[in-house]
């Protein structure tokens, strides 16, 4: 199976993680494997906690840290520029399905990454047709029922096994138009 690539985008509190939470739980309890990425735009943002084994280790320099428990690995690359969209996806190698959480900017216009569209007003959607193509559909506080785009609306809170359908259709479309790994289209 080709691995998808869905950004969730909106703004902030809309929101887009309850849809990323959502849609992993509905879709991983049908069997795929699933990686999720959050874009975090604070500045001197980290992770670590300052004064642990783990922070020491990036003061003292190293630019990758991992820290391993019984029953999890987290691991800290310390990085002093941007990821291009395409290194981000390939740490994600080995997975059915990608969600990406924010990255509005990176993923707007890239025709081979769908979009759910979290929106908090009438104008939010409206302006959302025009910046994010394509759209799999919008969700958050604003219905976008009465309005006359395209994509459906989703209460996923409501209807978590709709949004997940939606994404799980689209998955299959994509197999059918065997489009390549997202790596080499971004």
């Amino acid at each position: 199976m080709r691995t998808a690539v869905i950004a969730v985008v909106g703004s902030k509190r809309s929101g887009k993680t309850t849809t990323v939470e959502t849609m992993v739980e509905e879709l991983s309890s049908r069997g795929y494997r699933i990686a999720t990425v959050k874009h975090i735009s604070e500045q001197n943002f980290t992770m670590d906690t300052k004064g642990k084994d783990t922070w020491r280790y990036a003061q003292a320099g190293a630019k990758t840290i991992i820290a391993i428990a019984p029953e999890e690995i987290a691991i800290i690359e310390k990085v002093n520029r941007s990821l291009s969209l395409k290194e981000i996806l390939r740490r994600c190698r080995g997975h059915d399905i990608i969600f990406l959480e924010g990255f509005k900017k990176l993923v707007s216009k890239k025709k081979g990454i769908n979009k759910i569209v979290v929106v908090k007003s009438v104008e939010e959607a409206l302006q959302a047709v025009k910046d994010f193509k394509p759209i799999l559909a919008f969700t958050g506080p604003c219905s976008t029922e009465t309005l006359n785009v395209e994509p459906p609306y989703v209460d996923v809170l409501r209807c978590p096994k709709r949004i997940a359908d939606i994404v799980e259709n689209s998955l299959k479309r994509d197999k059918r138009e065997r489009r390549t790994e997202p790596y080499n289209n971004v």
